[in-house]
């Protein structure tokens, strides 16, 4: 087209009579060149580009949400001027052939980077794209993209440096081949995170959205962003904290997704009781008792069981000290597992068991070990704190006391034995 317009007959007289100034006609034929390049551009923004968002306004929302991130058009609308230019800069007589050598040179290298930033906003649509999948937190691919993203530049780079320095790409990549210890070396990290999200990526220990907490890294929160080098968690407290993403690899943390997955979350903590508060119940604490409609079924086969128990060995020891009778602390037992059996909180489909552990200079722990139906933080220490709330009120009435270092319950086990001894007496 630039060869056409040259040979257009004005132009030719205008050659003519600019002969006596040397030098104008070259600026005349630059002037058209840049003015061809203006249209071109011009052509291909407000004609093509319009043209283009019309049908994409077209689409329905869900077809076209991601058009006001559609960079990519835009960025290959900037090669046409420069293609113009290129193709038309060796038609501008009396320039220095170095001058259109490095103006063609530039032009080129202005296209190769043009294309490469195109490239990196289509990745980006596609990550956007495919983030929407259902299964998208479960395989991420933003750390794939950015390794594309680091290859796309670094051929653009080297096809940059190759124009400009008019050498061949393929000359200059053989060169490059000497130094690829030194690029191991650089590019050390990348090659390690790149590792690392495949692996993470392939077996699905994190996903954005899941809960972990590494203690290392400062980490205790819902994973946010998982990128090629760094992986990004927003704790509890809001503040962000981000570590290198091979660090999920070489070192431990936990998940906490299969809690959340499972549909319950666990229970486990202990009463820490009073062992002096320990004894056998009488008739009247019996009686007292049976006022609890959840201990109904438990009494009742208590009863029997010891009673078929003692009549056999009555018959041999008849003194009462080899009867077995029933505790407070064990009814008690009986009675919280009850209790949180009826509890809606409480997931029935998951393990519930109330035990004894070892006794400890604190007291002696009886350890609620069951799951809340709920994952949720919120819900989960409401019924929590319900159940144990009721728990602490109802000691008394099992005539059990909970254990304290700073409490009086010592001196009050002594008074109650010494004024017991002396009814006695």
């Amino acid at each position: 087209m630039l060869e056409k317009m040259v040979q257009w007959p004005w132009l030719q007289q205008a050659q003519q009579a600019l002969e006596a100034h040397p030098g104008a006609y070259s600026v005349v034929v630059l002037a058209l060149l840049l003015l061809a390049a203006w249209l071109a551009n011009y052509v291909t923004r407000r004609i093509l580009l319009r043209g283009l968002k019309r049908m994409l306004r077209m689409l329905p929302a869900e077809q076209g949400g991601g058009r006001r991130d559609l960079k990519v058009i835009p960025r290959l609308a900037n090669v046409v001027p420069a293609v113009v230019i290129a193709a038309g800069i060796v038609l501008v007589p009396g320039l220095p052939p170095g001058l259109v050598h490095f103006i063609a040179g530039a032009c080129q290298a202005w296209v190769v980077l043009t294309v490469a930033l195109a490239a990196s906003h289509a990745l980006d649509l596609f990550n956007a794209i495919y983030e929407r999948r259902p299964d998208a937190r479960d395989k991420p691919i933003k750390g794939y993209l950015q390794v594309v993203k680091i290859v796309v530049f670094v051929l653009a780079g080297l096809s940059i440096v190759a124009t400009l320095a008019g050498v061949k790409l393929l000359h200059l990549l053989t060169g490059l081949g000497a130094a690829t210890a030194v690029l191991m070396l650089i590019f050390q990290d990348t090659i390690l995170s790149l590792v690392a999200s495949v692996q993470i990526s392939g077996d699905g220990r994190v996903r954005i959205g899941d809960w972990i907490e590494m203690p290392s890294q400062n980490a205790d929160g819902d994973v946010i962003d998982i990128a090629l080098h760094t992986i990004t968690v927003q704790n509890w407290d809001k503040t962000i904290t981000t570590f290198p993403t091979r660090k999920l690899v070489t070192e431990s943390f936990k998940n906490w997704r299969g809690m959340q997955e499972s549909g319950g979350r666990r229970i486990k903590r202990p009463l820490l009781l009073d062992q002096h508060s320990v004894g056998f119940l009488d008739d009247a604490a019996l009686a007292r008792l049976e006022r609890f409609g959840l201990l109904d079924d438990y009494l009742a086969g208590k009863r029997e069981e010891l009673a078929q128990w003692n009549a056999q060995v009555a018959q041999a020891h008849p003194e009462e000290v080899n009867a077995r009778r029933m505790t407070n602390l064990g009814t008690f037992r009986a009675y919280v597992e009850r209790y949180l059996r009826s509890h809606p909180g409480i997931n029935q489909g998951m393990t519930l068991m109330v035990r004894q552990l070892a006794p400890t200079s604190q007291g002696l722990p009886l350890e609620l070990y069951c799951f809340t139906a709920s994952v949720a933080w919120v819900q989960y220490e409401a019924v929590q704190a319900d159940v144990f709330d009721h728990l602490l009120a109802i000691l008394p009435e099992f005539g059990l006391r909970v254990f304290q270092q700073s409490s009086d319950a010592m001196l009050m086990a002594l008074r109650e034995r010494a004024a017991a001894l002396e009814s006695a007496a």
